[in-house]
């Protein structure tokens, strides 16, 4: 598996919220999955509720100050797999690991996995 680049990292450590999140909507939706579900398991990752994930979008936050704001779920360890050709659980740059967790579980939802599983409850 390819690590990542300083390039790489920068790149995501740049690009804003709002820019993906509109993708991510679309890809969940696609697959007949809801807004609300999206918006649960971004609150799960993130501590974000509805208002404060607004804010985020409104405000343009890059997925550093996106990141910097968020109380990462301590659950967050076990997501693991391979999202965009990395291993979420090799990637050695935090902020890049944090974005890949979010990418991963929105990956899930979209493919159908059951909420419980996602949210990696017992």
């Amino acid at each position: 598996m390819p690590t990542t680049t300083p390039e790489h990292d920068e790149r995501i450590a740049k690009m804003t919220f709002a820019s993906i999140y509109p993708h991510y909507v679309a890809k969940v939706e696609k697959k007949g999955r809801t807004t609300k579900e999206l918006h649960q398991v971004i609150a799960w990752l993130t501590g974000f509720n509805d208002k404060q994930l607004q804010k985020q979008i409104d405000n343009e936050v890059t997925f550093k100050q996106f990141f910097q704001k968020a109380k990462l779920n301590p659950n967050a360890r076990l997501i693991k797999g391979v999202i965009f050709g990395y291993r979420i659980e090799d990637i050695e740059t935090p902020l890049t690991q944090k974005v890949r967790y979010l990418d991963k579980i929105v990956d899930e939802l979209a493919n159908g996995r059951k909420m419980e599983k996602i949210l990696r409850e017992a």
